[in-house]
């Protein structure tokens, strides 16, 4: 069951990865209703792998992403020396006699590029930690929070129903979408006992609610004009700010207009 499920999670990354690209890629080829497709497709792409994890796999809270990124410094394999000190039974720390603090012993010493400021023994309980935290199964849930968490995967396709029923400029698919939003993160609130991925994950998606501020038509009528006053008024009166709020300005409007990078 696990490898169908795996290849669920890969899909549903590579979805992920590419939507963007797909978005701007379609548009610049085949126009504003060719754009609007590749959205519709992605999403009901995305949708059905993430009902289907929810509902035949009993997955839980689906995290973004779907397959947590490698973390290299952490899966970093012991250097040659290392291996071979262990294996011929050197001593790679050292306690002081006085202190009783634990040092690495310089025999033991890895490269450069392989060196972490830490005792041996951190090291191993930092990576038993984080492995224990990654095979955590995740938390059964009942039905209310199989329905919150079935809102939040359909919420997308909702939303582009609602925008296809009242058109772009409307308030009814903004509206909808956050009442959609809020109603998954209320009846999730309830959840005890959930593993960290999962706390994190709810956290993400209530930072998210910001992004209300950031989607059209809201945007439009009330957050363009204050966000670029306040990022004009950091560069004027901020020394070094203006290189980082002067490109945000110019390119604000370009992300803004693309879906998958503020609706997705």
């Amino acid at each position: 069951q696990l490898v169908p499920q795996q290849k669920l999670l890969t899909w549903l990354s590579v979805l992920e990865c590419v939507e963007v690209f797909a978005e701007m890629g379609t548009a610049r080829v085949l126009g504003e209703m060719g754009r609007w497709t590749i959205i519709v497709l992605i999403q009901l792409a995305k949708a059905i792998l993430r009902l289907l994890l929810l509902l035949w796999y009993k997955a839980g809270i689906q995290t973004s992403p779907p397959i947590v990124p490698l973390n290299r410094k952490q899966q970093q394999p012991l250097h040659p020396q290392d291996m071979e000190d262990s294996s011929s039974g050197k001593d790679q720390t050292y306690i002081g006699k006085r202190s009783s603090r634990v040092v690495r012993s310089l025999q033991s010493t890895p490269s450069l590029l392989s060196r972490h400021w830490g005792s041996p023994q951190q090291r191993e309980e930092s990576q038993s930690r984080r492995a224990e935290e990654m095979n955590q199964p995740p938390t059964p849930l009942g039905l209310q929070e199989t329905i919150a968490e079935s809102i939040y995967v359909t919420r997308p396709l909702l939303h582009l129903l609602s925008l296809g029923l009242c058109g772009q400029r409307s308030w009814k698919p903004w509206l909808f979408s956050a009442v959609l939003d809020i109603s998954s993160l209320s009846l999730l609130s309830d959840l005890k006992d959930l593993n960290r991925r999962e706390r994190a994950e709810l956290k993400r998606r209530t930072i998210l609610l910001l992004y209300y501020l950031l989607r059209s038509p809201f945007y439009d009528r009330y957050s363009e004009g204050r966000i670029l006053f306040l990022l004009r008024l950091l560069a004027d009166y901020v020394p070094g700010v203006g290189y980082v709020t002067r490109p945000l300005m110019d390119y604000l409007p370009a992300w803004q207009k693309i879906y998958f990078y503020n609706w997705g």
